[in-house]
Order: structure tokens, then C-alpha cells, then sequence
């Protein structure tokens, strides 16, 4: 049982804490809301073992507090009847109350939103937390928990001057249908002062994880494409969180794999609207993204651009590098040495000689969890060898959380790649800079290399 979040009930008698469960080993556990006796030596409680959504967890966005910066603990009412945490829903994040006989929930907070952090004073009489929303950032809301049917109140306004100079836009939740007939959440961010008569360029950004979940969430990377003239499509492929057990552990071994196909579902679904120009589409993602979106461009050459950002090119060799391996069979069966056909079955590298479409690497020199040596660095030689335009954009000191907590001029210059990338490939705009893929073999000169003898010319 992997234990996190402990916290102790009023009386001192029992503690509370969120956990998933170890056996049997999945790619991915729901995390359940656990209670365990202290006095009695008894044996843990699952209070939402028939609560087929995630406890403690949610959405995640590129606007919360770093990693670092602390989070939630189960709350205890006062007369330890009941315990207040978070859980994600279908592409939310939602507060609310468990009770402890019984595990019955009862929201708390509504609407299409996120609640990222929330705390109490000793007598739980108010709550305050955060809550994020497509056109909200993080503001401060409180609860009161002394009058019955209470509506929160909000506390902060802390971007009501800035957001009025900014034109964001609501994104249009969408539902569709993937070629196993699973449904599928998505966002469709359009660009402010859309016209659905008009053809626009699309990306579609892929997640990481891949156990994660997009949704009700402030995304400024998206705010900013759409104001840049894209239409962004951002789905919940099968794997993602916030829709139940099976639904997040459905790709166990088969990742990647149908995971694109509801990425190409989606796209298609999107395209069949009328707005969309087919020419011009371009595909992004980072981390698990990465790894997709790499092998979107193995699969096929629908796509007019692409951006690989801290991605994943051999299994193997990250299996063999990263900052943590698969000792458990998660993903793979088995270690790279007994399996060694299935990792090439799973890794892009497998497929670069079909892949036609231009392709920008972003990169974070000290990135442990993807090292850049199993990802961009060796899909970048091997396009440039097949003279493939690829460009690798590397960032010094920065980890795997550059987009989310990178250093600020490092997070703008990344966006300013990515879509400088996408405005050269899909909008026709002049970047010298990107012109760099040679149309012939590039000679040796042995004058060159050291040890050898200048040639006569």
C-alpha cells in the first residue's frame, strides 16, 4: 500500500489517510480514502472502495504551486463523523464530504472548476481553499460550515486587472466516441472573436502521465495559443485519471496503442465541425506526450508540424537511464532484457522511418525522468541523418518541470518555440532560424578531424 496524506482524528483514535493499493500491480491504482483504528490494532478501512473516482486527486494545470509547495491532508470534522478531501471527476475537481461509517460522499463545491488546496480552522467552521477554472486563476473561496445550504463566498479578485486587458476565451467541452465505442472528454480552446465559417489551424496537445487528467482548469499555454490564432484540442485519452479504475488502467502493456486512436478519433471529431483547415494541423504534448507524440508522427502524416517536448524515443534506453525503472510490472511484463521485442514494439524509434512531418524537440538538460539521451537527442540524429527538418531546443538547468516551475524567461522562450515552430509549418511564417535541415548529404572534410591530413582542394 502506497500511504500518503496521514491526519489524525480529534479524539486522537484513528487516522485518516489517502492511499493506493500495491497488489495487484497495475500501470495505474485509484487512489481510495483509508481509516485505520490506532487503539484497536485493527486492519485499514477503505471508505471509497465502491467510489470509482480518484481521492486526493485531480486535474492538473500549468498555473499551480510547484511541486514542492505542499498539499492536501484529510480533514476531520469535529465529531469525527465525517472527513473532507478532494477527488477528480470527469475532468474536475471536486470538495467534499466522506463519512466515516459508511464512505457516502456529499459534494461540497459545484460548477465546471478545480479545487487545488483547502484548509480550516480548528473548529471547521469555514473552509477556504483555491479553486482554478478555465478563465479563473486561483482565487481564494471560504465555506461556511455553520449555516446549512450555505453558498461559498469569494475572499480574493487577485488577476480581476489583469484578465480585463486579456481576451481568454471559454473552452467548448466536448464528448465523443473512439473506435471501441469508449467515450471520451475533451476541451476545444478557439481563438477570441471566433468564426466558425473561417478554416483555422489545429493543435492537438497530448497529456503526460499518462496517468493524468486535463479539464475544468486555468491553462495559459492554451489561453496564449488560441490568442496566437489556433483552434487547441485537449482530450482525456483512455489511461488519463478522473473516470474510474478501469478506464486509467486499460493500457496497462498496450502503451502507447489505442490511446492514439482515441487521439485520432478526437481530431477527426473536431475536423468534422467545419472549422478546422485539414492542412494545417499540428501536434504537441510533453513527457508521456512527448512519447505520443512521437509515435503520432511514426503512425501517420496527417499531421503538418509537430513539437516532442521531454519525450521518451527507446524504451530500453530509458528503461535503463530515467530516475526510476520499472521493477514492477507496470508497463512491461518484463525488464528490456527478457522482453526486448516488446519494448521496440513500444518505442517511436522503432517507426522514424516513416516519419515525414518537421519536428521540434524541447529539452531540459537536468531532466531525470525522461533523460534527454533515451528521447529528443536520439530522434533529432536520426531525423537529421534522414534529412527530416528537426531542430533541438535545449534548456540549461532546467528538470522535467520546465513548462509548470521552469525559470519564468525559460517558460516564456519555450512558448515562443513551440509555437514559432507551429507558425513556420502550418502559417507559412519566415524563421531563418528553422531553416536548417540540408537538402544534400553534408560532405566530410578530413581537414576536420583530428589525426587526419588536410585535404588538397
Amino acid at each position: 500500500m502506497d500511504v500518503n496524506d496521514l491526519s489524525l482524528s480529534p479524539d486522537g483514535k484513528q487516522i485518516a489517510f489517502v492511499a493506493s493499493t500495491t497488489q495487484p500491480v497495475n500501470s495505474y491504482t485509484q487512489p481510495d480514502l483509508w481509516v485505520v483504528d490506532v487503539m484497536a490494532n485493527a486492519k485499514p478501512r477503505n471508505l471509497t472502495a465502491t467510489f470509482d473516482f480518484d481521492l486526493g486527486a485531480g486535474v492538473f494545470g500549468d498555473n499551480a504551486a510547484p511541486r514542492g509547495g505542499g498539499g492536501n491532508i484529510p480533514l476531520w470534522m469535529p465529531d469525527g463523523r465525517s472527513l473532507i478531501e478532494v477527488y477528480g471527476k470527469e475532468g474536475k475537481t471536486i470538495l467534499a464530504s466522506f463519512d466515516v461509517a459508511t464512505g457516502a460522499p456529499t459534494d461540497l463545491t459545484q460548477g465546471n472548476q478545480a479545487v487545488l488546496r483547502f484548509r480550516a480552522p480548528a473548529d471547521v467552521s469555514k473552509i477556504v481553499y483555491t479553486i482554478s477554472a478555465a478563465t479563473r486563476l486561483n482565487d481564494l473561496f471560504a465555506l461556511d460550515r455553520t449555516t446549512p445550504n450555505s453558498e461559498p463566498v469569494q475572499l480574493t479578485k487577485i488577476n480581476e486587472e489583469l484578465f480585463a486587458h486579456l481576451n481568454l476565451t471559454e473552452p467548448e467541452g466536448i464528448w465523443y466516441q473512439s473506435f471501441d465505442g469508449k467515450r471520451m472528454q475533451a476541451w476545444v480552446q478557439k481563438p477570441p472573436g471566433f468564426d466558425p465559417a473561417k478554416k483555422y489551424p489545429l493543435i492537438l496537445n497530448i497529456h503526460g502521465g499518462p496517468h493524468a487528467a486535463y479539464g475544468h482548469i486555468f491553462e495559459h499555454e492554451f489561453q496564449w495559443m488560441a490568442a496566437k490564432g489556433y483552434v487547441v484540442f485537449y482530450p482525456n485519452p483512455r489511461g488519463s485519471t478522473t473516470y474510474g479504475q478501469d478506464f486509467g488502467n486499460v493500457i496497462q502493456y498496450h502503451y502507447p496503442g489505442d490511446d492514439y486512436k482515441d487521439l485520432m478519433a478526437g481530431v477527426d471529431e473536431v475536423i468534422r465541425r467545419g472549422y478546422i483547415d485539414e492542412k494545417k494541423l499540428g501536434v504537441t504534448g510533453g513527457s508521456g506526450g512527448g512519447l505520443l507524440t512521437n509515435w503520432v508522427v511514426g503512425q501517420t502524416n496527417r499531421f503538418a508540424a509537430a513539437v516532442a517536448q521531454r519525450d521518451i524515443a527507446s524504451w530500453e534506453h530509458w528503461w535503463y537511464t530515467a530516475d526510476f525503472t520499472l521493477f514492477q510490472p507496470t508497463w512491461f511484463k518484463a525488464p528490456p532484457f527478457d522482453a526486448q521485442e516488446d519494448f521496440k514494439a513500444r518505442s517511436p524509434l522503432s517507426y522514424i522511418k516513416n516519419v515525414k512531418t518537421p519536428l521540434m524537440f524541447i529539452l531540459g538538460e537536468t531532466d531525470y525522468r525522461t533523460p534527454p539521451g533515451a528521447g529528443g537527442e536520439e530522434m533529432f540524429r536520426a531525423l537529421k541523418f534522414r534529412k527530416i527538418p528537426t531542430v533541438m531546443v535545449r534548456f540549461p538547468n532546467e528538470s522535467h518541470e520546465l513548462s509548470r516551475s521552469g525559470q519564468p524567461w525559460h517558460r516564456v522562450e519555450r512558448l515562443q518555440s513551440i509555437v514559432g515552430w507551429f507558425d513556420h509549418w502550418l502559417m507559412g511564417v519566415p524563421k531563418p532560424e528553422y531553416e536548417v535541415a540540408p537538402q544534400q548529404e553534408v560532405p566530410i572534410r578530413h581537414d576536420n578531424i583530428p589525426g587526419k591530413q588536410p585535404t588538397p582542394h
